[in-house]
C-alpha cells in the first residue's frame, strides 16, 4: 500500500522539518524509494537537504492560496504509488492544507484509492508547548479514522509536561489516544555536546549519514550522532516498517548512500520557488 507521511503543526519553530527529514532519513535507508514535498512558503528548509530530492510545491503565492497547487499536491501523491510521499509543510499554510485535505475528503479519497495516510504532528516542551498541544487536538478532532496519527515529542525546549503529567497522562491525549498509532520521543540531550553536534548537522542540512562521513565532525561527535540516531530509528521502526534486510552504512566511510530518492514523474509540473 502506497504511504504519504504529513507533518503538520500550526505553530512554527518546533521542528517539523526535522521530522520530515528523519522520516525521509529512515525510509530511503530502508531502499523505500521517496518523493519529499516541501510546502513551507516561508522557510523552505526541508528543500536544503541534498541527499534526497525535495520538490517546491508552492501552496501560497503572494499571501495567496492557490488551489490548484493544493489539487496537484494530490495528484503527485496518485501518481507515484510505488513511492512514500514525505510532505514538510509550513505553519502559515497549516490551515489552508489542513482545511483543503477536510474540506474535499482528499483524505478518505486517498484511502479509497489504496493509500495509507500518515499525520505527523509535533509537540514541543517551554512556551510553545500549549500551542501545540492545541494543533494536535485539532488534528485529531477534525481528521478522519483513516488518518493515521504518529506524534513527535520534541523535547528541546524543554520537558513536555503539564502540570505534573507528561504527555501520555494529560487529558487532551487521552481524549486521543486511539488514534495515536505511535509516539516517538526526540530526546533532549546535553546542549554543549549532543545537543551542538545535533544543531551542527541541522545547520549543515546533513543526513545523520552524511555528518557521520563528513570531515566537519570530530571522532567522538560522529559517536554521539550514531547514538542518537540509533535511538530514533529504533523508535521509527516498529512505527513505520522496516524491510527485512537493510544495510547499515554508518560505519564505513567508504559506503556508498542508501537507495536514491525518487523525484515527482514527469507527468507532474512542480513550480519553482
Amino acid at each position: 500500500m502506497a504511504k504519504a507521511h504529513f507533518t503538520l503543526q500550526g505553530k512554527g519553530g518546533v521542528g517539523k522539518s526535522l521530522v520530515s527529514a528523519l522520516i525521509a532519513q529512515h525510509r530511503q535507508e530502508h531502499g523505500i524509494s521517496l518523493v519529499c514535498i516541501d510546502t513551507d512558503p516561508v522557510n523552505a528548509t526541508f528543500t536544503g537537504y541534498n541527499a534526497f530530492p525535495v520538490e517546491r510545491v508552492e501552496l501560497l503565492k503572494d499571501n495567496t492560496i492557490d488551489e490548484r497547487e493544493f489539487d496537484r499536491l494530490i495528484e503527485i501523491i496518485t501518481e507515484n504509488r510505488d513511492s512514500e510521499i514525505v510532505i514538510d509543510n509550513g505553519s502559515s499554510s497549516f490551515i489552508p492544507l489542513s482545511s483543503y485535505l477536510i474540506e474535499n475528503e482528499a483524505i478518505e479519497m486517498l484511502h479509497e484509492m489504496g493509500h495509507e495516510i500518515f499525520i505527523h504532528p509535533v509537540i514541543t516542551g517551554g512556551q510553545s508547548l500549549m500551542d501545540t498541544l492545541s494543533g494536535f487536538d485539532s488534528l485529531a478532532r477534525q481528521f478522519p479514522e483513516s488518518a493515521k496519527i504518529i506524534v513527535w515529542l520534541n523535547q528541546y525546549f524543554g520537558n513536555i509536561e503539564k502540570e505534573d503529567k507528561t504527555f501520555e497522562k494529560m487529558k487532551v491525549y487521552q481524549d486521543h489516544k486511539d488514534r495515536v498509532a505511535g509516539i516517538i520521543n526526540i530526546p533532549r540531550n546535553s546542549s554543549a555536546t549532543f545537543g551542538e553536534d545535533m544543531q551542527q548537522m541541522l545547520e549543515s542540512r546533513m543526513t545523520f549519514e552524511q555528518a557521520i562521513k563528513s570531515d566537519q565532525f570530530k571522532l567522538m561527535s560522529k559517536h554521539r550522532l550514531k547514538m542518537i540516531k540509533k535511538i530514533l530509528f529504533d523508535q521509527i521502526n516498529p512505527v513505520l516498517g522496516v524491510t527485512a534486510s537493510v544495510t547499515n552504512t554508518s560505519d564505513s566511510d567508504d559506503a556508498s548512500s542508501s537507495t536514491p530518492s525518487k523525484r515527482v514523474k514527469k507527468g507532474s509540473k512542480t513550480a519553482s520557488k
